[in-house]
């Protein structure tokens, strides 16, 4: 204790001493900020540590979910929703009008080599119809596909519900209207791509449209209306189609029917 009282008197009294010992305390503090500053820079679970942990931890998805939901788009689909069905779903949005055509033409087609194979002689050894199968592609391509869009259109927004009264409507409208127009276009249409004159059409019109018409009556009211009931307005050509392959069959018969005995003769 008497040391350390002699040590400071002397210090107070001598200045090289008081210097010294000022200077030995500036380097004291500066030594120790160093220390504090190495330490907090190595230790892992200082202030740094905490700042890490206050952050949120980086997950790939969900910055993706994230860019996602800021930028409005929906994620990419699933593997499973890519295929066959989703592509055709996709292309019925984008361009309805070709993909129901393309749609109509590849199941007339398929409904009249059908329909030469059902009518053909098992002993028969006469090819196929090309032509006349080529004539069946083209109605539904041109004619039939456009058709059914807008009649398919025009008939949800006439009547926008599905229940039972507004889809007795619905069939009501096909039997009476589109029904009979389509059928007198499409007996038209065949004939005159096979080179017959106005007389010939009428006179199959004659024939063939009140037999095609009641057969038309037996098939077609349950058809449409499980279609009018039961699909959206975008699937409902597909449906019908799907329907009309058997229907095709027997209309592509009665199309490509020989003309009538009086007129040709």
């Amino acid at each position: 204790m008497v040391g350390i009282l002699l040590r400071k008197h002397a210090s107070l009294n001598n200045p090289q001493i008081l210097g010294m010992m000022s200077g030995g305390a500036l380097f004291r503090n500066v030594a120790a900020q160093l220390i504090r500053r190495n330490g907090s820079a190595s230790d892992p679970f200082g202030k740094t540590g905490a700042r890490l942990q206050s952050r949120r931890p980086y997950f790939p998805g969900r910055a993706k979910e994230t860019r996602n939901d800021q930028t409005g788009l929906s994620p990419p689909p699933s593997s499973s929703s890519v295929g066959i069905v989703g592509w055709y779903l996709g292309m019925v949005k984008s361009r309805p009008v070709l993909t129901k055509g393309v749609t109509s033409c590849l199941i007339y087609i398929a409904a009249d080599l059908s329909s030469q194979t059902i009518t053909k002689e098992k002993a028969s050894s006469e090819s196929y119809d090309l032509v006349r199968t080529a004539r069946m592609g083209a109605y539904g391509l041109f004619i039939l596909g456009p058709v059914q869009h807008q009649w398919f259109g025009f008939m949800s927004r006439l009547f926008p519900k599905q229940d039972i009264v507004t889809t007795l409507k619905k069939m009501a409208m096909g039997q009476t209207v589109y029904g009979p127009t389509i059928m007198v276009i499409f007996l038209s249409f065949n004939a005159l791509l096979q080179g017959e004159g106005g007389s010939d059409i009428v006179a199959r019109l004659k024939r063939d449209l009140l037999p095609v018409m009641l057969n038309c009556v037996m098939y077609w009211p349950v058809c449409d209306f499980i279609t009018f009931k039961f699909f959206p307005v975008h699937l409902q050509p597909l449906v019908s189609n799907s329907f009309s392959y058997v229907w095709s069959i027997y209309m592509t018969y009665m199309g490509n029917r020989e003309k009538p005995a009086a007129i040709s003769s």
